[in-house]
C-alpha cells in the first residue's frame, strides 16, 4: 500500500491512482455509450434499419393491414424483423440481415396489371398468389401478390434473400390467411377485346405453323410454352388466338384476323422486320411492359401482344407470318 500524508496526497514515491480510476470510469462510460448508440441505431441485437419508399397502396392504412403488420413473424428465412426508417409507409414490413439480403411486405397494394384470366397463379396454404418476375438482367427478384385476399398483399425478395426457396411467402402464410378471402377481379387478357375482322384461310395456315415453344432472351433464353386450348377458351379467346407463357412472366399472344388498330394513321412510326412493317400500339398501364404490335401489308391483319424483354420473338413470328400469310 502506498503511503499518504495527512493531506491525503501520495507520499514521496507513491502513485496517485485517481487519474487512473477516472480514465477507467470514462472508458467504461464510453463503451456503454457506443453500445447504447448502436442499439438505438440498429435496434435490439443489431436489428437492421430499412428504408421503404411510398408506393401506390390505396388500402395500406386500413385496419386490416395494421392488424396484419402486427401479426407478422419476427423472423423469415433467417432474417430478423427490421426497423423501418422514417417516414414509415403504412402497411409495410421488412426482414433483413444486410443491405443485400432483404424481404419486404406491403399490404393494401393495387392488383397487378399482369393478373388476367390467362395468369399463372400458385396456391400456398389456402392463399392464391401471382408471382411477377423482375426482368432486369441478372436479377432474381420476384414479387408475389395475394390475388384472393383483401387487402392485397405483395411480398418481394430475391433468391439470395430466401436461400433459393421455392417461394417467398411461406413464412407469412398464417398471417395473410387471416385476411378476408375475396377473389380479385382479373384484368382482360391481352388482345381478347380486339375487334375481329373474320378468320381467313391464311390464319389457319399460320396457326398450324406456330411452334409449341418460343425461346426469348438471347444467351440466357427463357422458354415460353404454348398455352392449351382449354385455358385459352376459359380466358375468353376464340380459335383466332394462340398464346405462350412462362412462370412469373407476361404472356406472348397472337391474334389473326383482327380489325386494324384505331391508333394507326398515315405517317405513324413503323418498325421494319424483314419485309414486314410493324406498328407498335403501346399500353400505358402500371406494372406492364407489353405492347400490341400490328403486322401491316398482309391479307389478314395480325396483332401480337409482346412484353418488352421478349422483343426478339417478333423476328421469329415475322418469319412465320411471311411464310404463311400472303402480302396484300
Amino acid at each position: 500500500m502506498s503511503a499518504v500524508n495527512r493531506a491525503g496526497q501520495p507520499a514521496a514515491g507513491g502513485i496517485n491512482k485517481t487519474p487512473i480510476i477516472i480514465a477507467l470510469v470514462l472508458s467504461i462510460l464510453l463503451v456503454l455509450g457506443v453500445l447504447f448508440g448502436a442499439r438505438i441505431l440498429l435496434g435490439p441485437a443489431g436489428q437492421q434499419q430499412v428504408a421503404m419508399s411510398s408506393l401506390p397502396a390505396p388500402n395500406a392504412d386500413s385496419q386490416e393491414c395494421a392488424q396484419l403488420v402486427e401479426s407478422l413473424p419476427d423472423e423469415a428465412f433467417g432474417h430478423t424483423r427490421a426497423a423501418l426508417m422514417d417516414p414509415v409507409p403504412p402497411g409495410a414490413a421488412a426482414w433483413s440481415t444486410s443491405e443485400l439480403e432483404r424481404v419486404t411486405l406491403r399490404c393494401g397494394v393495387d392488383m397487378p396489371f399482369q393478373y388476367t384470366a390467362l395468369a399463372n397463379t400458385v396456391d400456398v396454404d389456402g392463399t392464391t398468389w401471382l408471382p411477377v418476375s423482375d426482368m432486369t438482367p441478372g436479377s432474381s427478384l420476384e414479387t408475389w401478390y395475394s390475388v384472393n385476399r383483401f387487402p392485397v398483399v405483395a411480398i418481394t425478395a430475391d433468391s439470395t434473400s430466401t436461400n433459393d426457396a421455392d417461394n417467398p411467402v411461406s413464412p407469412f402464410s398464417e398471417a395473410v390467411s387471416q385476411l378476408e378471402e375475396r377473389d380479385g377481379e382479373p384484368f382482360d387478357a391481352p388482345l381478347v377485346t380486339l375487334a375481329s375482322a373474320g378468320s381467313p384461310q391464311e390464319c389457319t395456315a399460320l396457326f398450324d405453323a406456330l411452334p409449341t415453344q418460343l425461346e426469348v432472351g438471347g444467351d440466357e433464353a427463357i422458354t415460353y410454352d404454348r398455352i392449351d386450348d382449354a385455358r385459352m377458351t376459359a380466358a375468353g379467346y376464340t380459335s383466332d388466338a394462340v398464346a405462350w407463357d412462362a412462370p412469373g412472366l407476361e404472356p406472348i399472344v397472337i391474334r389473326c384476323g383482327v380489325a386494324p388498330s384505331e391508333n394507326y394513321a398515315a405517317g405513324a412510326m413503323l418498325q421494319q422486320i424483314n419485309d414486314t412493317p410493324w406498328f407498335e400500339d403501346t399500353i400505358l398501364a402500371t406494372g406492364t411492359t407489353s405492347s400490341t404490335w400490328y403486322a401491316l401489308g398482309r391479307e389478314a391483319d395480325i396483332a401480337v401482344s409482346l412484353p418488352q424483354y421478349a422483343g426478339g420473338a417478333l423476328v421469329q413470328i415475322t418469319e412465320l407470318i411471311e411464310d404463311n400469310v400472303p402480302a396484300s
